[in-house]
């Protein structure tokens, strides 16, 4: 597998901490100094290659994503198996609480809700291999070094691996604007839960629909009967955060 790039302060920062396999830091000459000084005090700690070089052969790796100077080469991400993120709960003494995207195609959605995630206590978050937005520089540039923290599952069919969670007493709840029941309303947060965020326009694929236990809908008050798939994941998020805080288990 090719290697794959990090950018951005935050990015490179958290990778560095989390101890991610980086092979050579790119830093931008006339780049802060207080920005990228503690990156390459690091970064020597763990006998990484820094290299100064200007500012254009950054542009030139990462054309699309603003790397604010600093730019690692990285051994390629590292996928976690679904049982991972069910042991990760165990370990915590905690009921599991996952997020499934089925289809979310926005590298940006995917690099905010995986922030969101790791700041509401998920244990990880599965997606498709198909059709689906894959961990990138703009991913991990997005969510601010979260991607090094929140495990990510990528699973061949979404679908079965909804049936295994079900088997294992996970609730699947799924997002959807046609359905009666509101978040507010809904009882199964506190156990183990997973939330099922739909793509951005065509929200959850029928299949994937029918294979929920339970389906809910955010309350809506304005004219635009709809909110971004990372915006709609957040208020899930936190309401699930602020259930099981209520019950002192957060």
């Amino acid at each position: 597998m090719e290697e794959e790039y990090i950018a951005g302060k935050h990015s490179v920062t958290e990778a560095l901490r989390a101890g991610r396999s980086i092979n050579k830091i790119w830093i931008a000459e006339g780049s802060q100094k207080n920005l990228t000084q503690p990156i390459m005090t690091e970064a020597k700690k763990k006998g990484i290659v820094v290299q100064l070089v200007d500012k254009r052969k950054l542009d030139t790796l990462v054309p699309d994503v603003q790397h604010q100077g600093v730019i690692a080469q990285a051994a390629p991400y590292e996928y976690a198996e679904v049982e991972d993120l069910l042991q990760a709960a165990q370990a915590k003494n905690e009921a599991p609480f996952l997020i499934l995207l089925d289809e979310i195609e926005d590298p940006h959605n995917l690099g905010s809700i995986l922030r969101t995630a790791d700041c509401t206590g998920v244990h990880g978050v599965i997606v498709p291999k198909r059709r689906s937005a894959s961990i990138t520089a703009t991913v991990s540039k997005t969510s601010a070094g979260a991607v090094e923290y929140v495990p990510v599952a990528r699973v061949t069919n979404l679908g079965q691996t909804i049936d295994r969670l079900k088997e294992q007493g996970v609730w699947v709840v799924g997002t959807d604007v046609d359905t009666d029941s509101s978040l507010y309303d809904a009882e199964v947060f506190t156990g183990p839960v997973a939330i099922v965020i739909g793509n951005e326009g065509k929200g959850m694929g029928r299949l994937i629909r029918e294979k929920c236990d339970v389906l809910i809908k955010l309350p809506m008050q304005g004219q635009i009967n709809s909110l971004n798939a990372s915006v709609a994941a957040g208020v899930v998020m936190y309401e699930v955060l602020r259930r099981r805080q209520s019950l002192g288990q957060g």
